[in-house]
């Protein structure tokens, strides 16, 4: 079975789990993550709007703007880094590309912590996204800048032991779930 083929099915199996554990996670799912923010209070933070069966970040990211600056994903073109536009709760949005949400006015910044949505996770630090690699661009040419945190934000049912991956995928410094935080 070719790597495209193993993260195809590892795909399936996750979003499966996701989709169950999103039907029945009871409220207040980012608690875990409003505590990890906490410790980084002001320094500059990219979230996400979440779409489909994603675990929810936007009350953490709520209180992380009281503090700091916040900002969501844009996406320019198809095999390019993300691009982050300034949030704040209750801007004006629009539609942005696959679905999630963008700030209409588009005041560009650059993060130091990145919320990463996820598909899976192994507890090792390993992530498998929606297979367009705009998390590993980004996170590559943010890093060859700076030191940036990469928060894996996803349920705990998502979790698999054994992700099929690729040199080039980036790996998350932190695992944050509605349970628990590993510490990678």
């Amino acid at each position: 079975m070719s790597l495209e083929d193993q993260k195809k099915s590892a795909r399936k199996a996750a979003f499966a789990r996701r989709k169950q554990a999103y039907e029945t996670a009871p409220r207040g799912r980012s608690g875990k993550l409003s505590e990890v923010l906490a410790g980084y209070r002001g320094v500059p933070l990219a979230g996400y709007m979440p779409i489909r069966t994603e675990i929810d970040p936007l009350p953490a990211m709520c209180e992380a703007a009281a503090h700091g600056p916040v900002s969501v994903p844009v996406i320019e073109a198809q095999g390019r880094p993300l691009k982050f536009a300034e949030w704040q709760p209750g801007c004006e949005m629009t539609d942005g590309p696959f679905g999630a949400q963008i700030p209409v006015t588009l005041n560009l910044f650059e993060p130091e912590i990145l919320i990463v949505p996820l598909v899976a996770f192994s507890k090792d630090g390993g992530r498998l996204g929606y297979g367009g690699g705009f998390y590993d661009r980004t996170l590559e040419l943010l890093r060859a800048k700076r030191p940036t945190l990469a928060i894996g934000f996803a349920f705990g049912a998502q979790e698999a032991a054994d992700l099929p991956l690729e040199p080039t995928d980036q790996p998350l410094d932190l695992i944050v779930t509605e349970n628990q935080i590993f510490e990678i």
